[in-house]
């Protein structure tokens, strides 16, 4: 019997099985898409997730990341990593990475989708094998967090993501954040003349629409993109548990707040050690209180800003305040690293 059977071969997916292999255990991934798999992503990484994926053995391209800085017309303010480095890494880049790094160890990859599960007082049977634990790494929209019933409502305003690239020379090593009334811009440099564009708002509208409320980012985005757009959302994914017997959630799978402060790869890289060693423990149930602290930052910085960002006069001081108050701007930066 497999030990860990993991729906989903993205980072999240592929890091816990990768971990699990690490561990001892047998790793099968089940995924129904051939690699590298590209995705709407800031592709940022913090410190910490930087750090991580230097623990798992994988050695991959990017673009050394000096810290955070926002951009709200005159108003700026940045504040650099305290700890380390983070990582600007194009998707598709990280994803081969991992790919290779999970064969290295040892894990099997095969072509398929799970779409039903049955669990067992010793095991869970599922895409036609059978293991001892499944670990749902299948996304924002997760369809086995929703077959297990763990999606829960959300009735807050909806947010929505879209990225593409630009064959630019990166003008900075600081990820920026460029601020308008409804929607911020995120710009991460992946490469020596490549840059990821992400613009995440609650108006559905096109990217170039999106990308005109941002003319001094515009004016530097000159030329054809080298990618096309992609997008993601809704963004915020509110679940009853992350645990359900012998099935885990990780990565997106287990719950979103937003984008908004970039953390979603670190977390995920962050969470897939703490669910093998939780495995490894005998004690599963304990992840999902293992998930909440790790997370707790977090959840509780992006929730305070999407929570400000909701009052069209608030909105509008996040910057001066961050200017006027460096400092807290700068914990809050190391808070996230």
């Amino acid at each position: 019997m497999i030990d860990v059977l993991v729906a989903g071969g993205g980072p999240a997916g592929l890091a816990t099985a990768i971990h699990a292999a690490l561990a001892g255990m047998e790793a099968v991934v089940v995924e129904p898409r051939p690699g590298p798999v590209d995705k709407a992503c800031g592709e940022g990484l913090m410190p910490s997730g930087a750090e991580a994926l230097r623990a798992l053995g994988v050695r991959v391209e990017g673009r050394a990341l000096a810290g955070i800085r926002y951009v709200d017309g005159e108003d700026r303010v940045q504040a650099e990593f305290r700890k380390g480095s983070g990582l600007g890494v194009r998707r598709t880049a990280l994803h081969d990475a991992l790919s290779r790094r999970a064969a290295e160890v040892g894990v099997r990859v095969v072509r398929g989708r799970v779409e039903e599960v049955r669990q067992r007082h010793d095991g869970v049977e599922a895409a036609g094998l059978r293991a001892r634990w499944l670990v749902a790494a299948d996304g924002l929209h997760s369809p086995l967090r929703a077959l297990l019933g763990l999606q829960l409502p959300d009735t807050r305003p909806r947010r929505y993501g879209l990225r593409r690239h630009y064959p630019v020379a990166p003008w900075t090593d600081f990820v920026e954040v460029h601020w308008a009334e409804e929607s911020e811009a995120y710009v991460t440099p992946v490469g020596a003349d490549l840059v990821g564009v992400a613009v995440l708002s609650s108006r559905r509208r096109g990217y170039q629409e999106h990308l005109a409320d941002f003319p001094e980012l515009a004016a530097r985005l000159t030329g054809p993109a080298a990618t096309r757009v992609r997008g993601a959302g809704p963004l915020r994914q509110r679940v009853r548990s992350r645990v359900a017997g012998r099935v885990l959630l990780v990565g997106d799978a287990a719950g979103y707040t937003d984008a908004l402060t970039g953390e979603g790869l670190s977390l995920a890289l962050l969470s897939a050690p703490v669910l093998v060693g939780c495995l490894r423990s005998g004690d599963p149930r304990s992840y999902e209180g293992a998930w909440l602290r790790l997370s707790r930052r977090h959840r509780l910085l992006t929730g305070a800003l999407l929570e400000t960002r909701r009052h069209r006069v608030a909105g509008r001081l996040i910057v001066p305040a961050a200017r006027r108050l460096p400092a807290l701007f700068g914990a809050a930066v190391h808070a996230l690293s």
